[in-house]
């Protein structure tokens, strides 16, 4: 006789991702294959039009630095533009495993639009943060992994949720998304947030020395994953709504 009965989540095999995230990981592939294999100066003039360099919101910044002042368009479409660049096929590399691993869970419980959305607004707010914190800066940042701290944000919480119910789930059911500051989040938030601090600070794992980690950038996206999918999970509104008054 079975007292005791097991609370995990079943597990699935690792290429049993929707077909969205695939999907997405061929636009960032051949997003970087068109710019790199474009002949020169291609490359590079893609690379400074469309990358975020937060020294193009700064006009002192941009006299200092001799960068031409954007119109209206080319302050706004960098927020979208830079997650579809990468330094090189390492950068891609990592970005695309990392969408692999944390993007699937995500993607089932918001399914196609509702995740693309998500994907691209835990980007801009993770954007955001850096030029907040970097403003008038002339490097510039480009790559998605500001969007995917996103969605790691959002899957911890969906991964999570099941414990808290107490109970197996019923067949057809969806768990509750683990609460804001439950053990296994704040835990995992916390080496999180220590993690990003050190590769930032000292460039643990970078190959090129004229790069850097845009540390605050992927804090950014992950706090807004993990607040934000609260809004974006069309379960969370079920919740509140069955609540008794």
């Amino acid at each position: 006789m079975a007292f005791f009965q097991d609370m995990r989540p079943s597990r699935e095999p690792f290429l049993n991702a929707p077909s969205t995230i695939f999907w997405l990981i061929g636009v960032l592939v051949a997003a970087h294959v068109a710019r790199v294999l474009a002949p020169p100066p291609w490359p590079d003039d893609l690379l400074f039009e469309f990358a975020f360099i937060p020294a193009r919101y700064s006009e002192a910044a941009l006299a200092a630095s001799g960068i031409p002042a954007p119109g209206l368009a080319g302050q706004l479409v960098p927020f979208v533009s830079y997650m579809f660049l990468h330094g090189d096929y390492t950068h891609l590399g990592v970005n695309s495993l990392w969408l692999l691993a944390f993007g699937p869970i995500v993607a089932k419980r918001l399914k196609t639009g509702r995740f693309l959305l998500f994907f691209l607004f835990c980007g801009i707010l993770s954007v955001a943060a850096h030029l907040a914190a970097y403003f008038g800066e002339a490097a510039p940042v480009v790559g998605a992994s500001g969007a995917i701290a996103g969605l790691m944000g959002a899957g911890i919480r969906i991964f999570f949720g099941q414990r808290y119910l107490g109970r197996r789930l019923a067949e057809g059911e969806t768990p509750p998304l683990a609460p804001l500051f439950s053990r296994p989040i704040l835990g995992f938030t916390l080496v999180w947030l220590i993690t990003n601090f050190i590769a930032g600070v000292t460039g643990f794992g970078l190959t090129d020395p004229t790069t850097s980690i845009a540390w605050v950038a992927h804090l950014g996206g992950y706090f807004t994953g993990l607040i934000a999918i609260s809004a974006f999970d069309r379960f969370s509104f079920r919740a509140e709504s069955a609540r008794p008054a």
